[in-house]
């Protein structure tokens, strides 16, 4: 016979239930920040970003699955992209005119978050690939013996 399909007509009320429960989080915070350091890890599976101040302090940070993305869609450039629209929301609200960026990973979501962020109208003064290099790897297998 096959299988059902169901459709779901509240399908992105979730989605903007979680954006707007990671935006009130971020008026609690009364610090100002002028510029900061956008930190993207962008994995397989996964696409998180964060701002810090220059020192390394947390002011603000999302990833696709904190946003209600789940299993494979948590790693697309979409998803990327609304992390990037979130902390872009947050920064703006904090203040922040400049930052720098430091993208970790080989994910499809690099240039997405970089992109959804600058759309908010920060300036960016620099742009560093910090992905992990092996310069040599993992010991490779024995040869096979037929």
């Amino acid at each position: 016979m096959g299988k059902k399909k169901i459709v779901q007509k509240g399908a992105g009320k979730k989605n903007n239930a979680l954006r707007a429960r990671a935006l009130s989080r971020s008026s609690k915070k009364k610090k100002k920040l002028s510029e900061g350091i956008l930190h993207v890890q962008s994995t397989y599976n996964n696409t998180r970003a964060s701002l810090t101040d220059n020192d390394g302090n947390l002011f603000f940070s999302s990833s696709a699955g904190a946003l209600g993305f789940r299993g494979a869609k948590k790693g697309t450039p979409f998803a990327a992209a609304k992390v990037g629209e979130i902390v872009g929301e947050q920064a703006t609200m904090a203040g922040v005119k400049k930052v720098s960026v430091s993208v970790k990973g080989a994910g499809a979501g690099r240039e997405g978050v970089i992109r959804a962020f600058i759309a908010k109208g920060i300036e960016l003064t620099s742009i560093v690939d910090n992905t992990p290099v092996p310069h040599n790897g993992p010991k490779a297998r024995k040869p096979r013996r037929v």
